[in-house]
C-alpha cells in the first residue's frame, strides 16, 4: 500500500510541531520542515524512492537520519518517533497550532498556563476573556483567534482537501479502477477545478455493474466501506477522503457526468430551464413524457437545451448559461499557451534548485522564457539578496543566457513592499532587472486603509510589474489581508502593471471572483508558479484552471506572449 507524498509530510510536520512545543533547537526543527517541503515539491512519489535510502539523500535537505526516518514512513506508514511523542501532548494541540494566530510556542503557553488542549477549550477561554490576560496575547488576539475559529469550519468540522492533496490521493485510484470501469470520470468539484475538495464523485460505464463495485470497495487504501450497492458504492480512504462512485449505462453517461460534476446551482438551473420546455432533466438524460430525448453525451444535453457546450470549471451559475443561450461563452486559456514561468526561487535564497537546473527544467518543458526571481533582502529567513547578491545573479544570468539557444532567462526579483510602500530595493539595482515582482510578506495585520495605500503607493515605482499572490491568503489556513481590491485593479490599470495569479497550490492566489472582476476591468494577470523547485514547475496547470474558472483566455494572460512582445508589455 503506497505512502502518498503527503502523507510522508504531515508526519514530519507534525514532528516538528512537537519538537517546538518541547522547545527544541530550531536547526533541528527546521530540518523536518524542510524535508518535508521538499517532499510535496516531488513530482513523483518518494514511496517508490524508499527502496533505497541513498535515492531519498540525494534530495535537497535531506540527510542519513532523515532519510532512514522517511524510509520507514514509507515501508510502515507511521514513525515510532511521533508515536512517542504523541505519549506526551494531547493530539488536539495540533488544531490549535494551526489556527493563523498561535503556532506551537503560543501553543504551549496556552496548554501549560491554562491546560488548553483543544479549540473547544480555546474558544470558551478566549470567551471568559482568560488568554488576554496572558503574557504576548492581549484583546486584539483573543478577538482574532475568535474570529478565526469562526471562520474556518476545517478546524472543527470537515476536512477539505486542497486540489494537490486530492490529486495525489485519488490519481492512483482511478488508475486502479479502470481496469474494470469503462470511461470512469472523476466529477464534482473536482473537476470544476475548485481549490479544495470535500470529497471525490467518480461517474462511469461498467459492463458487469457488480464486479465493478467489488473491485472498486477491495481497494488496498480503502478504509470504511459507507455504503455497497450495484450501481453505487461509497468509502472512505486511509487519509480521510471519501470517494462515491456511480455506474450508469453508456446511453446516459453524459447525463450522469452532468448531473454529478454539478455545481448545485448549475444544474438547478438547467433543470429550470427544462422545465420551462417541458422536459425531464435528472442523471440518466433529458426526457419529454417518457422519450428520451438526450444523454450519451454532456455536449449532447446542452445542445438539447439550446445551449453552446459549457465547460466545467465554468459551470456556478454566475452567468454562464446566458452567455452559452447566446453562443457568447469564452474562449478559455489553455495550459499549452503558456509561454514561460515569471516567478520562481533558486538556491541563491530558499529554493532547492540552482539556476542552471531550474533554467533547462523551464526549457524542457517547452517554454521560451523563464524568470527568476529571488526574495529581496527583507525576507532575511529565505536569505534574500541584498544590492551586491542581486548584481552577481544579473551577472551569472548574462553569462547563462549567452550559453541558451532560443530560450531567454529573464532577470527578476520578488521585492517586498514595505510598510510604507517602499520597496525594499534601491531604484538604482531594479532599473538593472528585466521584471520586477513585488510582494507582502510582512505587517499583514494592517487596516484596510493602510493596506490598500501600502500597495497603491508601491504601484507609483516605475519599476513595479506584477503584484505577488495578491491577497496573501493560504488555503485553509488564513484569509489574507484586508485591502480594497477595486482600488488596487484600478491602480494597476492606470499605472500598467498586473496581478498575478499565484498557482502554488497552498495560495492559489487570486481566487476565481477576482480573476473575473480584474478581466471586468481590464487589468491582465500573469500566471506563475513561485516555484521553490523543479517539481513546482508543474503548479503551472493549477493556475491555469483557476483562470480558465475566471473566464480568461489566452489574450488575457500575459506570459502567453513571445518575450519580445512580453518585454514590451512590462515598460512602464
Amino acid at each position: 500500500m503506497p505512502v502518498h507524498n503527503k502523507e510522508i509530510a504531515d508526519i514530519l510536520n507534525e514532528v516538528a510541531d512537537y519538537l517546538e512545543i518541547k522547545g527544541k533547537n530550531e536547526y533541528r526543527i527546521n530540518s523536518y520542515r524542510n524535508a518535508a517541503r521538499t517532499i510535496l515539491g516531488l513530482s513523483e512519489s518518494i514511496s517508490k524512492m524508499a527502496e533505497d535510502e541513498k535515492d531519498i539523500q540525494s534530495l535537497s535537505d535531506i540527510g542519513e537520519s532523515m532519510a532512514k526516518k522517511i524510509a520507514e514512513i514509507a515501508r510502515t506508514g507511521k514513525l515510532k518517533q511521533l508515536e512517542k511523542l504523541k505519549k506526551q501532548f494531547p493530539g488536539s494541540l495540533r488544531d490549535i497550532m494551526k489556527l493563523e494566530q498561535l503556532g506551537p510556542q503560543r501553543t504551549k503557553i496556552l496548554y501549560e498556563e491554562l491546560n488548553i488542549e483543544s479549540v473547544e477549550e480555546l474558544k470558551k477561554a478566549a470567551t471568559e476573556g482568560k488568554i488576554k490576560k496572558l503574557e504576548g496575547f492581549g484583546e486584539k488576539t483573543t478577538q482574532n483567534i475568535l474570529k478565526e475559529i469562526k471562520q474556518f469550519s476545517y478546524k472543527g468540522g470537515s476536512q477539505r482537501f486542497k486540489l494537490h492533496e486530492a490529486e495525489e490521493i485519488i490519481q492512483p485510484m482511478l488508475r486502479y479502477l479502470e481496469k474494470e470501469i469503462d470511461d470512469i470520470t472523476i466529477a464534482g468539484s473536482y473537476r470544476r477545478m475548485k481549490e479544495t475538495v470535500g470529497d471525490i464523485d467518480l461517474v462511469g460505464a461498467g459492463k458487469d455493474a457488480q464486479k465493478a463495485m467489488e473491485h472498486f470497495v477491495k481497494y488496498d487504501e480503502v478504509q470504511d466501506v459507507l455504503s455497497h450497492g450495484e450501481s453505487r458504492s461509497s468509502v472512505r480512504l486511509r487519509a480521510g477522503l471519501q470517494v462515491d462512485i456511480r455506474l450508469v449505462k453508456k446511453k446516459s453517461l453524459g447525463a450522469a457526468k452532468l448531473y454529478f460534476t454539478g455545481s448545485k446551482v448549475h444544474t438547478v438551473a438547467l433543470r429550470k430551464m427544462a422545465k420551462e420546455n417541458n422536459y425531464k432533466v435528472n442523471e440518466y438524460g433529458i426526457y419529454k413524457g417518457k422519450k428520451r430525448l438526450a444523454g450519451k453525451t454532456e455536449k449532447e444535453m446542452y445542445e438539447k437545451l439550446g445551449l453552446q457546450y459549457i465547460k466545467p470549471e465554468l459551470r456556478e451559475n454566475m452567468g454562464e448559461i446566458e452567455a452559452a443561450q447566446k453562443d457568447k461563452l469564452p474562449g478559455l486559456l489553455k495550459l499549452k499557451n503558456i509561454k514561460g514561468d515569471l516567478h520562481t526561487h533558486t538556491h541563491a535564497t530558499d529554493g532547492k534548485n540552482s539556476l542552471k537546473e531550474m533554467a533547462e527544467a523551464a526549457r524542457e518543458k517547452g517554454y521560451s522564457y523563464f524568470a527568476v526571481t529571488e526574495h529581496s533582502k527583507k525576507v532575511s529567513m529565505a536569505g534574500g539578496l541584498d544590492e551586491k547578491e542581486l548584481e552577481k545573479q544579473i551577472r551569472e544570468i548574462d553569462e547563462l543566457n549567452k550559453k541558451m539557444k532560443n530560450f531567454k532567462i529573464i532577470k527578476g526579483i520578488e521585492v517586498d513592499i514595505l510598510e510604507d510602500g517602499t520597496l525594499d530595493l534601491p531604484d538604482d539595482i531594479l532599473k538593472e532587472l528585466d521584471l520586477v515582482i513585488c510582494a507582502i510578506h510582512y505587517n499583514m495585520k494592517l487596516s484596510k486603509k493602510k493596506q490598500t495605500r501600502r500597495i497603491l503607493k508601491a504601484m507609483e515605482n516605475p519599476y513595479f510589474n506584477i503584484l505577488a499572490h495578491p491577497t496573501g491568503r493560504m488555503i485553509n489556513k488564513r484569509s489574507g489581508y484586508d485591502m480594497d481590491m477595486d482600488e488596487v485593479m484600478k491602480e494597476a490599470a492606470d499605472h500598467g502593471c498586473y496581478l498575478e495569479i499565484n498557482s502554488n497550490p497552498d495560495r492559489i492566489d487570486l481566487n476565481d471572483k477576482h480573476i473575473r472582476k480584474a478581466r471586468e476591468k481590464g487589468v491582465k494577470l500573469a500566471i506563475s508558479t513561485d516555484a521553490h523547485s523543479i517539481g513546482n514547475l508543474e503548479y503551472i496547470k493549477y493556475g491555469v484552471a483557476q483562470a480558465r474558472r475566471g473566464w480568461l483566455g489566452k489574450d488575457d494572460i500575459i506570459n502567453t506572449r513571445s518575450w519580445k512582445d512580453l518585454k514590451e508589455l512590462l515598460k512602464r
